[in-house]
């Protein structure tokens, strides 16, 4: 990775030469960087604010709450996972659903540590793993905040307008992605 964006970097300089747009190409790398900063730090403080609304709820009972109510679907969806697991899966997809993908990462490992060490096969992932990676990637999410974030920094006069397509596109993604899970996963023994 680090020989293409240095391949990206010198074509650019030597193209800027050549083409005589040096000055331009400085600027925009300059006014680049600076876009940079200034995103990152309201995009810091957005992630701040969640995370302290992510730790409220986990000390007010909500995320406990939602793992309780979300309970018999990650029974169903991980047969044969421990307690433990199924614990570290729940609270997962609890941070996912409230919008704190950073906040649902630790859990995440945790449930992927707890699921590796129950699987009988370690030389290649159980389906149990699968299917957590796979709500991983497509999971729902009520307030998918950190593109509110990302849109808000960007300057967008209605940074929640995207709401509803993320359900839609969501909600489809998760259902394809379960489905596929569990129909690729009739095909091993181990669960």
């Amino acid at each position: 990775m680090n020989f293409i964006w240095s391949f990206m970097v010198i074509v650019s300089i030597i193209t800027a030469v050549i083409t005589g747009r040096i000055d331009e190409t400085i600027n925009a790398v300059f006014e680049g960087a600076s876009t940079a900063v200034s995103t990152l730090i309201s995009f810091a403080g957005a992630m701040c604010f969640w995370t302290g609304i992510m730790k409220i709820s986990e000390k007010s009972g909500v995320s406990n709450l939602i793992c309780r109510f979300i309970a018999p679907v990650v029974t169903r969806l991980f047969p044969n996972s421990s307690e433990k697991a199924r614990h570290y899966i729940s609270m997962n997809i609890t941070a996912n659903i409230l919008g704190m993908g950073n906040a649902a990462t630790p859990m995440g490992m945790l449930a992927a540590k707890t699921l590796d060490e129950e699987n009988p096969y370690p030389e290649k992932p159980s389906v149990n793993m699968c299917m957590l990676v796979t709500l991983n990637t497509t999971s729902f999410q009520l307030l998918p905040s950190t593109i509110i974030a990302l849109r808000a920094a960007a300057g967008s006069h209605n940074p929640t307008s995207i709401i509803l397509p993320v359900w839609i596109a969501s909600a489809f993604a998760v259902c394809v992605g379960v489905l596929s899970v569990k129909l690729i996963g009739q095909f091993y023994n181990d669960t």
